[in-house]
């Protein structure tokens, strides 16, 4: 028999799923209509965006949260790994873009409400989402590395559809400006970024949890 679901929780990961999806969907919007190239190129740069890419994923697995939240966390989106991998990654996308990028242009209107829903809005979403909701007393050390699949596949693919398409979507991986040996230099520290993250949380977790208390 199936536990009934937590309705906190339930309507907490609603909200975060009804944002992240209208935030990606308007974003989509803002840059068809404000686009400088052709609709193709427009829709694979915005796609390009590991804001957009984690807002989906964000948006995906908070969906699946909401919609299933009555059954056990063996589903692979509703695992701890996994949650703590996802609040991983959209943690490094608002600080990277508030520390780094906020000051670096300055929109106004919907285009300033969609940036601090996708920077702002929903990191701290997750993150409060990840501290109350998800269980943290198994999560594993060794976990850590296999969460650095998705960042370290993303720069992959910017490093080369860049180097034919002369397209990078955030200044501290322009190959063109900064030559690669800087760019790279960059996506390394941002990799390590990602797995000190993954450190802390997994840190949180066990120190938090009643099996370490039991014991100190």
């Amino acid at each position: 028999m199936h536990k009934q679901p937590d309705k906190g929780r339930q309507i907490y990961a609603a909200l975060v799923a009804i944002l992240g999806w209208l935030a990606v969907a308007l974003q989509f919007y803002l840059i068809i209509d404000n686009r400088a190239t052709t609709v193709p190129e427009t829709v694979i740069r915005f796609f390009s965006f590991f804001t957009i890419l984690t807002n989906i994923l964000v948006a995906w697995c908070f969906t699946n949260q909401w919609l299933k939240a009555n059954e056990d966390g063996t589903r692979f989106f509703a695992r701890p790994t996994t949650l703590t991998a996802v609040t991983v990654y959209i943690t490094l996308v608002g600080l990277v873009y508030n520390l780094l990028l906020r000051f670096l242009w300055h929109p106004q209107g919907l285009q300033r409400i969609v940036d601090e829903l996708l920077h702002s809005v929903i990191p701290v979403l997750v993150v409060l989402y990840w501290g109350i909701f998800v269980p943290k007393s198994d999560l594993k050390w060794k976990d850590t590395f296999s969460w650095l699949l998705y960042p370290l596949v993303y720069s992959l693919y910017i490093v080369i559809r860049g180097a034919w398409s002369g397209f990078y979507p955030y200044p501290f991986i322009d190959v063109t400006k900064l030559g690669y040996s800087s760019a790279l230099l960059n996506s390394a520290g941002l990799i390590m970024a990602f797995w000190l993250m993954s450190l802390l949380l997994v840190a949180v977790g066990k120190f938090t949890s009643p099996k370490y208390s039991s014991t100190v």
